[in-house]
């Protein structure tokens, strides 16, 4: 966890080998007197942190959200077009909603009833025209039984309230009768349609629950971490609905921030309550176990909250449009969830200190009367590593690139209809289109010819006869003239790669050749060249944020353990951990395995994922690495310290890993695809993280190194500053050094 783990107060017992002692008069640091203030005001930090909550939560109440779905990004062909449509008056500037129409007997039969449904949807609020298939015969299949009706709305999906686009699926189910079949698709019909109860979040707090009652076997001692975390999060929701008017926040960030923040924060609190628990069985009373804790756990917490943050933030140098939002909103909550852990947590175990201390302390007794050792299992685990370093490595190298190799073929992009469940009225509508039109028409590429009506008439015959089209529509001017647009139906859906080989062919080759005959300027927009666009920008500009983060986070992990090669090791096995968790995606829902739907993977997921596991990792090295620190500079013995280290903190490194992976599994019981992407991928990142990597790869690793775990260069270690996050002088005890966090 951090230094001066696990010594005994001053009239308590001699502390168990390995363990050492501690001066009797050792000075408080400064996380120690944080702690020291909120067991004195246990009341009143409660009661501001009862306060905040309440008013966060009166406050983004009266406010309401003011979320934004925006992946612009200005520069690329998508954009460019959108912009002309939008500055020239182009109808193609807004969004619509298909209402798709089937009847064995041809669409004609009900007729009289179908206008009638689309007449009532004309008059409803957000709608500004409705077009009839009956009108425009390229509206109905070849052999009449498919039709679709075209609904435009007043603005973009997003800023359609979801209450309009929810009547104007109810008035079309209202005309379903014999034969006739009405479904109803389009993105703003996709974001209204019910996501389901919050069951994610209750699995996960359920899931929690056990595995902290089972960790301490007590309810009380269980439920200070897990409070600890609710206040935290119901905190950091509030402040992001209101931080939405302020920033661009995507819709799909509360769930997100709810379960990472739920993940992190009872991690945080574990950590330090763990710590807690250690003091209280060496015989420390409540107040000072709270201080020995927050001075030791607390710069753990304190350096690993910075480490994800600057992840985070490091997303925001991306510059993807609503992606810097949810990164600045995951930033927000891990810092409320490391404030609420330093400040209201110590709070918390000074009120319930005493009910706590009795029953660690009955626990330590009988399990101290069957001659049992604290941590003798993981002891067992690290000797038979270091007797076989080099085996373990190999194996546990081995099934990690196994599940990493995949992750080379993944492909990025957004889900469509077509990846929502089959019972939806989204993805009925996207199969009935693909049925009667073919399977490019849910994803039309819209190409824009920037000149006269001549040049968009030609743009248009051009685009019909090449290769991988399957048809053109005329060229549509645009209220001035300036504009023509040409509607191109791939032969290919959406999401497949000859679509996408599609949209360069026509930008590469076509729109060119083009240009030079018509003296028109083409583009290649709409969404599905949008979400191309946006997938390509992510691949692109990720090297250099991994860049980023890795350089920052082993700079600092080098001036707090002074060496060189216990950061490069776990920027490697962070890196490997993330690879792991991507491939595992890719199986699951590139590939389809277990019956998944297959398709792209969300293009803004990999660099998210990577901003908040590679930062957790960090969690769990700092924690583990620092105890074996402690030890290697108390006894000088590397293979003890690895030893005792592992002994010391697997098994809090276990169950902290377990709650992360339930907490984030919960996201698989999600309907939305992208939480289920999201939540596998953490899953699997922390369960490789917590077993694979730290129970045996950096203890083999660390044997291997031996004493040159340790070193740094001497010329550099002059000139590096030390790092002390106000670690006392005279806390630890003689002859025993510990690293500066």
């Amino acid at each position: 966890m951090s230094p001066n783990r696990g010594a005994p107060a001053p009239l308590a017992p001699p502390a168990p080998p390995g363990r050492g002692g501690r001066r009797a008069t050792a000075r408080v640091g400064r996380f120690g007197a944080v702690a020291g203030w909120a067991q004195r005001h246990r009341w009143g930090a409660l009661l501001i942190w009862v306060a905040v909550l309440a008013a966060v939560t009166l406050g983004s109440t009266a406010a309401g959200s003011a979320y934004e779905n925006n992946f612009a990004l200005p520069g690329t062909d998508s954009q460019t077009a959108t912009d002309l449509f939008t500055e020239h008056g182009s109808d193609q500037a807004g969004d619509s909603v298909e209402i798709v129409l089937k009847d064995s007997q041809g669409i004609d039969q009900p007729k009289a009833a179908v206008e009638k449904m689309l007449a009532k949807v004309a008059q409803l609020p957000g709608v500004a025209e409705v077009r009839s298939p009956y009108v425009h015969a390229s509206a109905v299949s070849e052999d009449g039984t498919i039709g679709y009706a075209t609904v435009t709305l007043n603005g973009k999906a997003e800023a359609v309230p979801k209450e309009d686009v929810a009547k104007i699926i109810d008035i079309a189910n209202g005309a379903v009768s014999g034969d006739l079949q009405v479904e109803v698709g389009g993105e703003a019909v996709r974001a209204a349609q019910e996501k389901g109860s919050p069951t994610a979040e209750l699995a996960g707090i359920a899931a929690a629950v056990i595995i902290l009652g089972l960790l301490f076997g007590s309810l009380v001692a269980a439920a200070v971490p897990l409070l600890t975390a609710l206040f935290a999060v119901g905190s950091a929701l509030g402040l992001i609905v209101l931080a939405s008017h302020v920033f661009t926040v995507a819709d799909f960030t509360p769930p997100i921030t709810m379960l990472v923040g739920l993940g992190v924060g009872i991690d945080y609190a574990l950590l330090i309550f763990y710590r807690y628990r250690q003091e209280l069985t060496d015989g420390a009373e409540p107040a000072e176990a709270g201080r020995k804790a927050l001075d030791a756990a607390g710069r753990t917490v304190f350096f690993a909250g910075c480490t994800v943050i600057i992840a985070l933030l490091g997303l925001v140098a991306l510059g993807l449009g609503s992606l810097q939002g949810v990164a600045l909103a995951l930033a927000l909550t891990v810092l409320t969830t490391m404030a609420a852990s330093l400040v209201l947590l110590p709070a918390l175990l000074a009120l319930f200190g005493k009910r706590i201390q009795r029953h660690v302390l009955k626990h330590a007794a009988k399990t101290a009367a069957k001659g049992k050792a604290e941590g003798r299992r993981w002891r067992a685990l690290a000797s038979a590593v270091q007797r076989r370093p080099l085996p373990a490595l190999v194996a546990a190298t081995i099934t990690l690139l196994a599940l990493s190799a995949p992750a080379l073929g993944m492909r990025l992009g957004f889900a469509d209809a077509g990846n929502d469940p089959k019972t939806t009225t989204s993805r009925q509508a996207y199969d009935l289109l693909a049925e009667g039109f073919g399977p490019g028409f849910n994803g039309p590429l819209v190409v824009l010819a920037q000149g006269d009506v001549a040049a968009g008439k030609t743009v248009s015959s051009a685009l019909a006869k090449t290769e991988g089209v399957a048809a053109a529509s005329p060229a549509v001017p645009s209220e001035d003239g300036a504009l023509s647009t040409v509607f191109v139906y791939p032969t290919t859906s959406p999401q497949d790669k000859g679509t996408a080989d599609l949209v360069h062919h026509l930008r590469d080759d076509v729109a060119p050749e083009l240009e030079r005959d018509t003296g028109a300027k083409v583009l290649v927009g709409g969404a599905t060249a949008a979400s191309q666009d946006f997938s390509e920008t992510v691949s692109k500009r990720m090297p250099l944020f991994i860049a980023v983060v890795v350089g920052l986070s082993s700079l600092l992990l080098m001036l707090v353990f002074r060496s060189i090669l216990i950061p490069v090791k776990a920027a490697l096995l962070n890196l490997i951990s993330i690879t792991a968790a991507l491939g595992a995606m890719t199986l699951v829902f590139q590939h389809g395995l277990f019956g998944v739907q297959p398709g792209p993977i969300e293009a803004f997921l990999p660099v998210l994922i990577f901003a908040i596991v590679f930062g957790l990792s960090m969690d769990y090295e700092v924690f583990l690495v620092g105890r074996m620190h402690e030890e290697w500079e108390r006894t000088k013995d590397h293979s003890l310290a690895v030893r005792e280290g592992l002994a010391s903190t697997g098994k809090v490194i276990t169950a902290a890993g377990a709650i992360m992976i339930v907490v984030f599994g919960a996201f698989m019981l999600s309907a939305d695809r992208m939480l289920q992407e999201f939540g596998l991928g953490l899953a699997v990142a922390i369960l490789m993280d917590a077993l694979v990597i730290r129970c045996l790869m950096v203890p083999a690793i660390m044997q291997l190194f031996g004493k040159w775990a340790w070193w740094l260069p001497a010329p550099l270690a002059r000139r590096l500053p030390k790092v002390t996050l106000e670690a006392p002088a005279d806390s630890p005890p003689a002859g025993r050094g510990s690293p500066a966090l």
